[in-house]
């Protein structure tokens, strides 16, 4: 039977995920590739980041976007078309594609998303940009056409994007370079100054996961293995709690510090509605327990979590992509 299928794709600088229509699911996996000596694709997805951090010199494991931007279009294709065979779906005749994309992307960065999609069995398909915090919006269930004023939090794997949205668009947008990312560069420094230790980036990322909680009452610990930072051995540690702590609190700081310079700049009308109504946080990052309060107190403001998380963005595209009164908020985007 020939049919037409419509998928929402957000390419998370951590983790793709694809909400696929006709199966009405969403699937996630990492947004890595393995290259090797340049050239060749060994690994892509969950395979890549099984090898991460145990490759030699000659393979490369990364992840093609860069703070929510496609930093090299043919990485991505080969991650997008690859991670939509392995999760088994048909994309049928003129599938139609809608990706969420940053705010104020130039011509040439959309016209990317047209080269990155365009190919094999996708070469017939259309393909619509919505901006993220549109479909994060409507995953929240922020009322776009009412609204006089709502502020969203989107702390992602390499970067935070705040945006203000009102009477149906974005009318502010700004990206803070810190995210899942930076807290764990913050944890191996720390780590390494407190414990004398050099741990790997997977080593951080699980350890934020265990460990971490912005409202420390808990103390705990954790045995780990690393190289000690004087003469190069392995050896194993205890991080504790305070450790991990430490590092994110910081750099929560900082970025709530950004956020307060944002909130300066708007409007007082708008400002008053934000005040009013709270502002929503969404994202990977926000699983650390007790974010929102701590944000909540760094801004002084009420913060709204959304337990969509990582998601909060591919759910927002489900709902659109299911309700066509919401299709006016996607724009088309071809070759030209």
């Amino acid at each position: 039977m020939i049919f037409q299928n419509s998928f929402g794709v957000d390419l998370g600088s951590s983790t793709l995920k694809i909400y696929d229509q006709r199966k009405d699911t969403i699937t996630k996996e990492k947004n890595m590739i393995a290259i090797r000596n340049n050239e060749e694709v060994l690994a892509i997805g969950n395979d890549a980041y099984e090898m991460f951090e145990k490759t030699p010199q000659n393979i490369k494991v990364s992840t093609p976007i860069i703070n929510g931007r496609i930093g090299d279009v043919f990485q991505v294709e080969a991650v997008l078309h690859t991670l939509l065979n392995r999760s088994g779906s048909s994309v049928g005749y003129r599938p139609v594609l809608y990706f969420a994309v940053p705010t104020g992307l130039t011509q040439i960065e959309k016209r990317a998303y047209y080269a990155v999609a365009h190919r094999g069995k996708l070469r017939k398909c259309k393909i619509f940009l919505v901006d993220r915090p549109i479909v994060d919006a409507i995953a929240l269930g922020i009322p776009l056409n009412r609204t006089k004023g709502s502020m969203i939090i989107n702390m992602g794997a390499q970067s935070t994007e705040v945006s203000v949205i009102a009477d149906g668009r974005v009318i502010v947008s700004m990206q803070i370079p810190i995210g899942g990312k930076q807290f764990n560069d913050a944890i191996r420094s720390n780590i390494r100054k407190k414990n004398n230790l050099q741990v790997g980036t997977k080593t951080a990322k699980r350890l934020k996961l265990a460990l971490a909680d912005m409202d420390p009452v808990k103390k705990e610990g954790r045995k780990v293995m690393g190289m000690d930072c004087v003469n190069g051995i392995p050896r194993d540690g205890i991080v504790t709690t305070t450790t991990i702590n430490d590092a994110v609190m910081e750099r929560t700081r900082q970025m709530a510090a950004e956020v307060k310079k944002v909130i300066q700049r708007i409007p007082p009308q708008i400002r008053a509605n934000i005040e009013k109504e709270g502002i929503y946080l969404t994202g990977g990052s926000t699983r650390i327990p007790h974010m929102d309060k701590f944000l909540s107190r760094e801004l002084e403001y009420s913060v709204q979590l959304s337990l969509y998380y990582e998601l909060c963005t591919v759910c927002g595209l489900k709902e659109l992509i299911t309700h066509p009164v919401l299709h006016r908020f996607a724009y088309p985007v071809t070759k030209q």
